[in-house]
């Protein structure tokens, strides 16, 4: 069981366009540290540049009514190509992950100086689907991922990669030689009506 740190406050809501003066739950120190680099998605009342739970009164957008952020990554390489993947390994809980990983956007050949900009317009490999936690699941981590793209490669998802759930995403990693992520953020959350 990970512990919980006070001290590690990074259900900072700073992170978000309002101010809320408590935070009810925590990041565990696991949680707190897989977020690496500048990467930031933004949602359309929500910007998330380091790791946090989202807050309750956001949820419900989230998971209903937000379609894709935009993800930038000021430090990308102008005349670099990028992959980004947004996966819940949670799926279809964190207790009993059955379905992880779950694919919930797969982009490629994203050019870095748009991606510097927040424009994500690659080639689309899984369309977006919105984090939608399933009720009494309990929090969910949503996480993104940025690769450099060597050059040259031409990236494709397999016929045995056809469903979201299940996905291997270090597979898919090692396959095109992708190396390490540049760049990793995560959120959490969890059924609006839990």
């Amino acid at each position: 069981m990970h512990l919980f740190y006070t001290s590690l406050v990074l259900c900072v809501l700073s992170a978000c366009h309002m101010t809320i003066s408590t935070c009810d739950e925590l990041l565990t120190l696991e949680d707190a540290e897989f977020c690496k680099g500048e990467l930031k998605v933004i949602y359309p009342d929500l910007v998330v540049d380091k790791c946090v739970i989202v807050p309750q009164s956001i949820r419900e957008k989230i998971s209903k009514e937000w379609g894709p952020p935009r993800v930038q990554l000021p430090s990308a390489d102008e005349k670099k190509k990028y992959t980004l993947l947004m996966v819940d390994p949670d799926a279809p809980s964190r207790q009993k992950p059955s379905r992880a990983y779950w694919r919930h956007w797969l982009l490629v050949d994203i050019k870095g100086e748009a991606l510097q900009r927040g424009d994500v317009s690659g080639v689309e490999l899984s369309a977006y689907t919105r984090p939608t936690p399933p009720q009494g699941t309990g929090l969910h981590r949503y996480q993104f991922l940025v690769f450099e793209q060597p050059e040259g490669q031409s990236l494709s998802l397999s016929p045995q990669e056809s469903s979201l759930g299940n996905w291997d995403p270090q597979t898919f990693v090692e396959r095109f030689g992708l190396a390490r992520p540049v760049a990793s953020l995560q959120f959490l959350t969890q059924n609006h009506k839990d």
